[in-house]
Order: C-alpha cells, then sequence, then structure tokens
C-alpha cells in the first residue's frame, strides 16, 4: 500500500483551494478526483448557468479569473478556469480515483479506492461530496407521475420542453433561473411552499459582494450559529422578479397531489403536466465517511468550523455555512483551506 502525508478528497474548488493552501504551509497533497478532470461539479449543471458573483470576488487564491473584473462568469468559464488553475497548480492530481471509504488507521487512514487500491494517508481532507446528493422530497403521489421527473442537476436545456406544460418545484436561485428560461418555450409554473425572496444584485449601485466584503460579512464566522442553511433569497438585477410579475413564469403555492399525468392545486383544481423539474437543492453525499462514524443523522459531518470532532487529522471544507456565508462557494473557500492547511501542517509536526 502506499503511504502518503496529505490526501485531498475531491478535486474540485475546495480540493484545489486546499492543495494551494498545503503546498504553502509545505505539504505535499495528492489530489483524489473520482472524474475525469480536476473541475467538480461544474461541468455537470445546467448550460447556461451564470455566477451571481463578479468575476474579481469568485477567483481561488493564487489565480485571478481574468477578463473583465466585473462580469459575471458562464458556467463553462468557471470550467476552463478550474482546470487551469489545476495545471499550474504543483500537486499530484490522479483522476479517476473515487474514494470508495476511509478507515482509520494508527494515527492515520486507510483509502480505499474504486478497483481496488488503497492508499495510506496520515491526514486526510475531504472536499467532495457536500452537494453529491440531489434532494428529492416526498410529496404526495410524485412517485406515481407519468411525466418526466428531473431533479435539476439533470436538467441542461429547455430545448426538449418546448411546448410543454412544466412545472418547478422551488423558491430559490436555481429554481427561479430554470423556469423563466423554460418559460420562454413552455407553459410553466413555479411552485413553492413559500413565495418567492428577493434581493438586488445590484444595492445602491455597486455588486452585493462589494458589500459583503467591505462589511465583513461574507467571511464572519457564523457557522456555529448556523446549523442548517436558511432559505436564501434570490439575487436578481431585475429580471427574474419581471418574469414573475409578467406570468412567464407564474407563481403558485405547491400543488396538494400528483396522480398519474394529473396534478392538483391548492385551490383543487386539476392538470395535466408533462414535466415536473425539482430544484430543491442537494444534500451531502459522504457516504465514504461512514467507517469513520462520524456522520450525524442526516449524513453530515460533525465538525466544528471544518475541524473534525473526533480525528484529529481530518478535515473537511466546502461544506454549506462550514464557517461562514461563503464558505461553500468559490470566492470563500479559499479562506476555510487556508486555515485547513495550517491545521493541519501544525498536527503533523506533532505527530
Amino acid at each position: 500500500m502506499e503511504y502518503i502525508d496529505v490526501a485531498v478528497i475531491g478535486g474540485g474548488q475546495s480540493g484545489l483551494a486546499t492543495a494551494h493552501s498545503l503546498l504553502r504551509v509545505g505539504l505535499r497533497p495528492v489530489i483524489l478526483e473520482a472524474s475525469e478532470q480536476a473541475a467538480g461539479s461544474w461541468p455537470r449543471y445546467y448550460d447556461s448557468l451564470t455566477l451571481f458573483s463578479p468575476a474579481r470576488y469568485s477567483a481561488l487564491p493564487g489565480l485571478p479569473f481574468g477578463g473583465d473584473p466585473d462580469r459575471y462568469p458562464h458556467r463553462d468559464e468557471v470550467v476552463a478556469y478550474l482546470v487551469r488553475y489545476a495545471e499550474r497548480l504543483d500537486a499530484d492530481i490522479r483522476t479517476r480515483s473515487r474514494v470508495t471509504a476511509a478507515r482509520a488507521a494508527g494515527d492515520g487512514f486507510a483509502l480505499d479506492l474504486e478497483g481496488g487500491q488503497r492508499l495510506g494517508a496520515r491526514a486526510v481532507v475531504t472536499a467532495s461530496g457536500g452537494f453529491g446528493r440531489p434532494n428529492r422530497p416526498t410529496l404526495p403521489g410524485l412517485d406515481t407521475f407519468a411525466g418526466a421527473l428531473l431533479h435539476v442537476s439533470e436538467y441542461r436545456t429547455p430545448e426538449p420542453h418546448e411546448g410543454q406544460r412544466v412545472v418547478v418545484v422551488g423558491a430559490g436561485n436555481s429554481a427561479v433561473q430554470v423556469a423563466a428560461e423554460l418559460a420562454q418555450v413552455a407553459r410553466v409554473s413555479l411552485a413553492s411552499r413559500a413565495p418567492v425572496r428577493w434581493f438586488p444584485q445590484r444595492p445602491l449601485g455597486r455588486d452585493l459582494h462589494y458589500w459583503l466584503t467591505v462589511t465583513g460579512l461574507d467571511a464572519a464566522p457564523l457557522g456555529r450559529f448556523q446549523r442548517r442553511p436558511a432559505t436564501m433569497a434570490v439575487i436578481d438585477d431585475g429580471r427574474y422578479r419581471a418574469s414573475l410579475a409578467a406570468g412567464r413564469p407564474d407563481r403558485r403555492p405547491m400543488f396538494t397531489r400528483v396522480d398519474g399525468p394529473t396534478v392538483t392545486w391548492d385551490d383543487g383544481t386539476k392538470e395535466e403536466v408533462d414535466a415536473i423539474i425539482l430544484a430543491t437543492g442537494y444534500r451531502p453525499d459522504l457516504g465514504y465517511l461512514t467507517p469513520l462514524g462520524i456522520l450525524d443523522g442526516s449524513g453530515r459531518p460533525r465538525h466544528r468550523n471544518g475541524a473534525s470532532l473526533t480525528h484529529p487529522h481530518l478535515v473537511h471544507v466546502g461544506l454549506e455555512w462550514q464557517r461562514s456565508l461563503s464558505s461553500a462557494s468559490l470566492r470563500g473557500v479559499g479562506r476555510d483551506a487556508e486555515r485547513a492547511a495550517r491545521r493541519i501542517a501544525r498536527q503533523l509536526r506533532r505527530s
């Protein structure tokens, strides 16, 4: 079995930022990435996805995003940026290396990889799986739906739904973005338990992320006060709110039941629907940590600000609300990565 100092599980934005910080403190990380390239989940998001943060606030440590700093980068720009970041990073990145189990082994860990390979590591950073499992809520009769039932993770473009009757479930950024896009080619309703909440993208003429930065709110250590993420307001420059106001899409309270192809709305009316798209978020997919016994009942690791509460050489990076509002974002993960690297360096020097 091969032995290494630090294994970073995941080669997306969290893993790359952590590897950068580990190199800066004199450690030689090995990044274990399950897919064919170090770009995380970004290549699998819907085609029209655009960041809400400008390029100047969307870079990882050590490499500016490039181009107009005030533009809002497209999904493909983010993928290209992460690939470029990985290429410039002097780290051992092993693609097609999916970790299936992490086990305690003495003062360190043994990692089982898909295909039967095993690695020993003195320390482990988990930087993958925080958003790996699409959340599919249990709604009355949804399992009987006769049309196309998708999670937003499976949605790519509106063309397959042209001319259809579509219901998008959710009230967050992705739900509103996808529903407004689909409404250009289909009849669409946005169904949610609560009304959409809005937040302007440019309050007082400056981008929201400018204000989050200058006030310090973006980096404030609020994680310990926020066990579960609050329902986030939709960040909008006015376009999406106008679309809903015009009824493209319309917004309705959550339907009460599904029977085959028929949806029953809260006022008792029924109609046939061609497709239901669940824009209902994600849950952690950290099953590879099960042998360590560190996951709570919802599948989240027990930690404080990313540091494991049970295993001193184990840290997490990229979890939602791990330490701050921006912990799981391109703009904020570098701060948590730096803290994780310093912690690991201190612990390995002591052992």
